[in-house]
């Protein structure tokens, strides 16, 4: 049997394909902008058949019905990040949240730490050998199908075919043909407070040096102070619209890239379609699972790479608390820590945390005397290289715990820097002036 008469053989009704669910099994959802739809509406219209299905995946970007009150008997949802449409359900115990480091997710899987029932995937159309791609959720989405009993898959003709990844057609069970458009994630709004951060963190990057960036407006406002810089590469988890415009503008080249050269590399991407076109059957791009993306020691040979992520706070020590809000998960570790560390071992890299120094329209400080009770450290002060917040930069690397209190109050919000240094003052049993 051709490929072809596989493919046609294998095509079922959405009904049919979700029918072979059954209760009390693990599922996991392609991650982000990557997820079926089609296959979840169709797996939560059935629900009334099952009972104590665990849903498993990290980024809800799709509207999680299974999630909404009255769904406890039926479903459970595992998150491994937390995201707005999954946080209640957590903070309600309707649904749990289980700590990893990204690069280790793949080892829960195909180890038996987290056995696989059922994957549900979307993919691309199949190429001439018969292989569909995961697009633009590879990360943990491919490693689980991998070790799934049974593969599930939505082929939508809107999923663009990237490499370094794919599935063959005799590795899925069922395919169910359904196009329709992707999740998108529009470009966020930038601020002046988003546009200060960017142009500090800016300045930490030079010619040549590969970048790690994350989602949102701090990344995008970054990128929109490289124009003038030359050879920049990406090798990130994920990469969003604001990497298209560099790379068309020839800024971004990945020519100096120490593996991978003249490569992007990713493991999951999320932005509009501007972004998924950019990479459909695009050579210079490779989306990976996320075991190799991000795995510290890979990072750790890329010379001159740059990790830009966020925090939630951080604390007089250096200590960044990156996911909760007091006891409340607000988030996950994801990629932080992987990259931090990888960069931290790199020749001539950096690993740089950037946030506004305040939140709630200025009512709290980010910089704190403590991280709040309940929350955890995501970022140990052992890992800390730089902090930038719009009021400037903090170099933590080598610095005493003395020093470092005093860098970071002082790219804290002026309004909360008497506090601040009353509790420096208390602490290191100086004056601050000194």
């Amino acid at each position: 049997m051709n490929w072809k008469e596989e493919y046609a053989d294998k095509i079922v009704s959405v009904q049919e394909a979700v029918s072979h669910v059954q209760s009390g099994n693990r599922i996991v959802f392609s991650h982000a902008c990557g997820e079926g739809q089609y296959l979840t509406d169709e797996l939560v219209n059935q629900a009334e058949r099952l009972e104590n299905v665990e849903i498993v995946h990290m980024v809800a970007m799709g509207t999680a019905p299974y999630c909404q009150p009255g769904m406890e008997k039926h479903f459970r949802h595992n998150a491994l990040f937390v995201g707005g449409s999954t946080r209640k359900a957590v903070e309600e115990g309707r649904a749990d949240y289980t700590p990893c480091f990204f690069h280790e997710i793949p080892r829960l899987f195909t180890d038996g730490c987290l056995p696989v029932d059922v994957a549900f995937i979307q993919v691309s159309l199949p190429d001439e050998r018969g292989y569909c791609s995961f697009g633009i959720s590879v990360d943990y989405t491919q490693p689980a199908a991998q070790a799934a009993k049974l593969v599930i898959a939505q082929v939508n003709k809107n999923m663009p075919y990237t490499y370094g990844n794919g599935i063959h057609l005799k590795d899925i069970d069922f395919i169910v043909e359904k196009d329709e458009p992707l999740i998108e994630l529009p470009p966020p709004k930038i601020g002046e407070t988003e546009r200060k951060i960017g142009e500090y963190v800016a300045s930490l990057i030079h010619d040549g040096d590969t970048l790690q960036l994350g989602i949102g407006a701090i990344p995008d406002a970054v990128l929109s102070f490289l124009g003038e810089k030359k050879n920049l590469g990406i090798h990130s988890e994920m990469f969003s619209d604001g990497v298209v415009d560099l790379a068309r503008k020839g800024v971004i080249t990945n020519t100096k890239k120490t593996i991978n050269p003249g490569k992007f590399v990713s493991c999951f991407l999320m932005g509009t379609r501007k972004l998924y076109d950019f990479v459909d059957h695009n050579e210079d791009v490779l989306i990976e699972a996320v075991d190799y993306t991000n795995d510290p020691f890979v990072v750790a040979k890329i010379d001159n790479i740059i990790s830009i992520n966020s925090a939630i706070q951080v604390d007089l020590m250096g200590q960044t608390n990156s996911e909760m809000i007091g006891n409340r998960q607000f988030s996950g570790v994801g990629g932080q820590v992987d990259f931090v560390r990888g960069a931290s071992r790199a020749k001539g890299g950096k690993a740089i945390i950037a946030m506004p120094a305040t939140a709630a329209k200025g009512k709290i400080s980010k910089i704190v005397p403590l991280l709040d009770e309940g929350s955890a450290v995501t970022t140990s002060r052992n890992d800390i290289d730089y902090v930038v917040t719009e009021f400037g930069i903090a170099s933590l690397k080598g610095t005493t715990l003395r020093q470092r209190a005093k860098a970071l109050i002082e790219i804290a919000d002026p309004r909360f820097k008497p506090s601040l240094i009353t509790e420096f003052e208390k602490r290191f049993h100086c004056s601050y002036a000194k």
